[in-house]
């Protein structure tokens, strides 16, 4: 069992690098700015198999890293490595419709560390005394954090390429600035970066629903408006003004950017800054 284990978390690593080398040596930047858009998908289809071969062993490995001896663990090991399975997950769907190859580069390294982690950071077992919902609500909490943590990663990029789009100037430029120009169309970034957003709101939302069964359960009472859970909220709101402006509005461009980087800063104050009032106002640790 414990070599079966090895082998879970080793092989996903091969295959992601194996995507990211056949990606990277088949990769065509030039085909991006001359194809129309609507060319058919474009992204090396052996890195896509590879790449999905890697997904499925990557999903065996995070069941053995989150069941351990019949026990349920909890880490930031196995929280990572699931919110880059979300990731890689995303990429590959992406890359049946278009050319991802710039973002292969930047995402399967990550993600070939990510899942090796839980070997030598296994968590530790998490006490169900708080009930049932306990489990489920620190879980989907966590990874709905790390996923809109991505998401704001992901809207950092694109604000970059949109930057590089408008910047005229000619002469020796960086290698960031080269690495810009191979990323795919605007619009492709916008459709990742939505479905990430997407994705880490139905986890907030989840969260949100689970900490109030919970609460009832434990304190009482449905919701205690402590700084944790005020800033979840106003996050929630947030990404949900953000999610049906877009649907009803057609909301894009900086409007996006501004929403996705000041839900996720509020999202950041409710997780890190309850540490930091606990732990450095409060000197409860």
């Amino acid at each position: 069992m414990k070599n079966l284990a090895i082998v879970a978390y080793l092989l996903p690593a091969v295959l992601y690098g194996a995507s990211w080398v056949v990606s990277w040596r088949g990769a065509a930047p030039q085909a991006v700015v001359d194809a129309p858009p609507d060319a058919p998908a474009r992204s090396n289809p052996l890195a896509s198999w590879l790449q999905l071969a890697g997904l499925a062993v990557h999903a065996v490995s995070l069941y053995l890293s989150t069941a351990v001896e019949g026990q349920l663990h909890y880490g930031f090991a196995a929280i990572l490595s699931a919110a880059l399975w979300i990731g890689v997950a995303l990429l590959w769907a992406e890359g049946l419709r278009g050319w991802v190859e710039p973002l292969r580069a930047v995402i399967l390294p990550v993600a070939a560390v990510a899942v090796l982690l839980p070997m030598f950071f296994p968590g530790a077992p998490i006490d169900a005394r708080g009930g049932p919902l306990l489990v489920p609500h620190i879980i989907v909490g966590t990874l709905s954090y790390a996923v809109l943590l991505l998401a704001s990663l992901h809207a950092g990029l694109w604000a970059a390429a949109d930057r590089a789009l408008h910047d005229h100037r000619t002469g020796s430029r960086s290698v960031f600035s080269r690495f810009l120009d191979r990323l795919p169309p605007l619009l492709v970034l916008e459709r990742i970066l939505f479905r990430f957003i997407t994705i880490g709101f139905v986890m907030l939302t989840l969260t949100a629903i689970s900490g109030v069964f919970f609460s009832e359960a434990v304190f009482g009472r449905a919701l205690r408006f402590d700084h944790k859970t005020v800033f979840t909220l106003i996050s929630w709101f947030v990404f949900a003004t953000l999610l049906v402006g877009r649907w009803r509005r057609g909301w894009r461009g900086r409007v996006a950017l501004r929403l996705t980087f000041a839900g996720f800063a509020v999202l950041l104050l409710a997780y890190a800054g309850s540490r930091f009032v606990l732990e450095v106002l409060l000197h409860r640790y």
